[in-house]
C-alpha cells in the first residue's frame, strides 16, 4: 500500500513538472508575439492615426489624413495590380508544385529530391534575384542565346517588367507551394489511383477526381503560403520590375524614405495585415470546415 501510494505521488509529480515546463514553454512564445508582433502592429495602427511631419516622422496629434491620402486611383491601381500579380504567382507555383510534388510523393529518391527543395533557402533571396537580371537581361544568357541561334536581330525586354515580377515570384516561393502539397499527397496510398484506373478512369479523371479532393488541404495551404508573402513582397518588384510593376511593398517605401509620409505608409500597411488577416482567416474556417464534413 506505502508502495502504491509512492508511485502515485511521484506520478503526479511528474505530470505537474511537465505540465509546468509546457506552461513556462507557452509563457516565453506569448511573450515572444507580444514583443515582436502585436507591439509592432499597434505601433503601426497608432501612427497610421497621427498627423504627418513633412520633415520625417509623425506629430503626435489624431489625424485620418494618412487614410485619406491613400484613397486616390493611384494607390487603388497600384492595389490591383499588387493583387492580380500575387494571385497568378499563387496560382502558377500551385500548378508547377503538384506534379513535382506527386513525383517527390512516390519516388525512392523523396529524401534527395526534398533535400534539393530546400537548398534554395541557403542562399541569400538578393543573390537569387541578381541570377535572374543575369539571365533575362538585355545581355543575358537568354537574350544571347536568341540572338546567336538567330531567332531574333536585337534583345527582347524579358525584365523589367510583369512578366519577370511573375517568373521570379513563382521562382522564389515555389518551395512554399511544394512541400504542403508534398506533405498532403505523401500520405495517400498510390493504390486508390490503380484502383480508379482498374475501374474504368482516365489518367484525367483519376486527377481531377481522386487527386486532387484528396489534397484540397494542402492546396489552401500552398495558396495562402505564396499569396501572403507575394503580397507584401518588396525586393522582386524593385530589382526585376519597371515603372508599371510596382507593387504596394515600393509604395510603403518610397512613403517612408522619399515622400516621408509615414502615416500614409502606416495606413496602407495596416490595409495589408487586415487582407492578410482575412486570408488566413479564410483558410483555417475553411479547413476546420472540411474536417467537419
Amino acid at each position: 500500500m506505502k508502495t502504491s501510494k509512492r508511485n502515485d505521488t511521484l506520478l503526479k509529480y511528474s505530470k505537474t513538472s511537465k505540465l509546468i515546463g509546457y506552461e513556462n514553454y507557452g509563457y516565453l512564445y506569448l511573450l515572444w508575439l507580444l514583443l515582436f508582433f502585436l507591439i509592432p502592429v499597434v505601433v503601426i495602427l497608432a501612427y497610421s492615426f497621427l498627423t504627418r511631419n513633412y520633415q520625417g516622422g509623425v506629430d503626435f496629434r489624431f489625424s485620418l489624413h494618412g487614410y485619406k491620402d491613400i484613397v486616390n486611383p493611384s494607390y487603388l491601381v497600384v492595389f490591383l495590380r499588387t493583387i492580380w500579380i500575387s494571385l497568378i504567382s499563387s496560382v502558377l507555383s500551385i500548378i508547377i508544385a503538384i506534379p513535382v510534388a506527386y513525383q517527390m510523393a512516390f519516388s525512392k529518391w523523396k529524401n534527395v529530391l526534398l533535400l534539393l527543395v530546400i537548398v534554395p533557402f541557403w542562399t541569400n533571396s538578393l543573390i537569387r534575384i541578381y541570377a535572374w537580371i543575369f539571365i533575362l537581361g538585355n545581355n543575358g544568357l537568354v537574350n544571347q542565346f536568341l540572338i546567336k541561334l538567330g531567332f531574333v536581330e536585337s534583345y527582347v525586354k524579358f525584365i523589367y517588367n510583369n512578366f519577370a515580377v511573375v517568373l521570379v515570384l513563382v521562382y522564389t516561393y515555389l518551395p512554399f507551394a511544394i512541400l504542403p502539397l508534398y506533405s498532403s499527397i505523401e500520405r495517400l496510398e498510390k493504390h486508390i489511383f490503380e484502383a480508379a484506373m482498374d475501374l474504368g478512369c482516365t489518367k484525367r479523371q483519376v486527377f481531377f477526381k481522386i487527386l486532387l479532393p484528396n489534397i484540397r488541404q494542402g492546396i489552401v495551404s500552398s495558396f495562402v503560403f505564396v499569396f501572403i508573402p507575394s503580397i507584401g513582397t518588396y525586393a522582386v518588384p524593385e530589382l526585376v520590375g519597371g515603372k508599371d510593376s510596382r507593387l504596394i511593398g515600393n509604395e510603403i517605401a518610397r512613403l517612408l524614405t522619399t515622400a516621408k509620409n509615414w502615416p500614409a505608409a502606416a495606413a496602407i500597411s495596416s490595409v495589408l495585415l487586415s487582407i492578410t488577416i482575412v486570408a488566413v482567416l479564410v483558410f483555417i474556417y475553411g479547413g476546420d470546415k472540411r474536417e467537419a464534413r
